[in-house]
């Protein structure tokens, strides 16, 4: 099972972020644990300093934009 994380403090950007990475864990059929991470302390612990971020399997793969489902898919595969 991937754990796909949300840095962000609930901004429309996160929102959407969120929503394309629970859109490409369903599209590529893979078990997955969605989690919104919104405590700015926890965040700066992730060495994200622009939100959205986005960790995969506590790996940051990008931050400080919304990636679209196609480029989480090639994430998570």
């Amino acid at each position: 099972m991937k754990k796909i994380e949300i840095l962000g403090t609930g901004c429309p950007k996160c929102k959407q972020l969120a929503a394309n990475a629970e859109q490409a864990a369903t599209e590529l059929g893979i078990e997955y644990q969605l989690e919104k991470v919104t405590d700015i302390n926890d965040i700066m612990q992730s060495g994200v300093m622009m939100t959205p971020g986005i960790p995969v399997d506590g790996e940051v793969k990008a931050s400080g934009k919304v990636l679209g489902a196609d480029d989480i898919k090639k994430l998570l595969a």
